[in-house]
Order: structure tokens, then C-alpha cells, then sequence
């Protein structure tokens, strides 16, 4: 069985913005996020992540200006020995009804999908309600970081069973690393 992680983007690995990542100089990764990455990868994990990108779809930013926001996370995390296999991304706007804009599941079926596991227990990481009730949805295990819209989505209270809850991706990897058998 491979090993996964899914993490969620803006607010998880890098800081976030009300006003949208729409640039990569706006991109900038949150302290401790790409090591903690790489520690994952020195453990086997194959690390995906999933993150809703409305911006495309407010015009904000086009594709090729994700592309380049992409590039810049794959070169940082490569600069610390980290890896990301996949970067899949919803780029409609709330009201467009897709199947993949969280809190609806369809990126984490397309992983399932892709990799052609079964998504139970992985560990599905956000900052938000939303990046948890997708993970749950297929079976995954919620991790909320206080990074980001962490804070915030705790103190709204509602948060899925069994949701660990964890100061910031270095310390949820620290967890998972922790749970995974020996």
C-alpha cells in the first residue's frame, strides 16, 4: 500500500492571503513547512496536494501564473530536499457547482483515482472546514493547523471526529510520523 499525505496549499504550506496568492513573490512558505515536507518524503510518503483556487475563476490570475506559483514551491521545496508528487487544483469560483471545489471531495476521489488507493486514514491536512470535510468525505484523517485560517476554523467549532489538531505542518508531521507503524 503506498503511503499519502494530502495537504492543502494556501495556509498550510504557505502563508495565505485574504486577497489571494496571485503571484509567485506573493508565494511565500510558511517557517518549517518544505523541511517538514521533506521528512515526509524521507519516510516514504508520496505528498499530494489539493487546494481551491477561485482566483482563476475571479480573474485574478490565470494558468500560467499558477503554473509559475507551482514552479516556485517545487524548486523551494527541492532546495530542501523536499518533494511534492502532485499538485491537483479546482480553478472555479464558489457558485460554478463543480464536483471538485472543497468541501466537495472530487480532487481526493481523482487521487484515489490516480494512485488507485483507497484514501483511508491518509492524512488530509488544511486550514480551513472545508479541506476537512473533503478529506473526510473519502476517508481520510483530518489534521487542522493553526497556520493560516486554522485559528479561525477552530474557534468556529463544528470540526469533523477525530480531527487532530496541530500547531503547523511540522508538528502534524511530527504526528503522523508518529502513528505510522513500525
Amino acid at each position: 500500500m503506498m503511503k499519502l499525505v494530502i495537504l492543502d496549499r494556501d495556509g498550510v504550506i504557505n502563508h495565505d492571503s485574504d486577497a489571494f496568492i496571485k503571484s509567485p513573490e506573493e508565494w511565500l512558505p510558511i517557517t518549517g513547512s518544505l523541511e517538514a515536507i521533506a521528512r515526509l518524503n524521507q519516510a516514504g510518503y508520496h505528498v499530494i496536494v489539493a487546494s481551491n483556487q477561485s482566483g482563476i475563476a475571479r480573474g485574478l490570475f490565470d494558468h500560467v501564473t499558477l503554473d509559475a506559483i507551482h514552479a516556485k514551491l517545487h524548486a523551494m521545496a527541492e532546495s530542501v530536499g523536499a518533494r511534492i508528487d502532485n499538485i491537483l487544483f479546482c480553478p472555479h469560483g464558489p457558485d460554478d457547482a463543480c464536483l471538485c471545489r472543497k468541501p466537495k471531495s472530487g480532487m481526493f476521489q481523482q487521487i484515489a483515482q490516480t494512485y488507485g488507493e483507497s484514501l483511508a486514514g491518509v492524512p488530509a491536512v488544511g486550514d480551513s472546514l472545508r479541506d476537512l470535510q473533503a478529506g473526510v468525505a473519502e476517508g481520510c484523517t483530518p489534521y487542522l493547523v493553526l497556520t493560516g485560517k486554522g485559528k479561525t476554523t477552530q474557534a468556529k467549532g463544528g470540526l469533523p471526529p477525530h480531527t487532530v489538531v496541530c500547531a503547523d505542518l511540522a508538528e502534524a508531521v511530527d504526528h503522523i510520523l508518529a502513528m505510522q507503524p513500525a
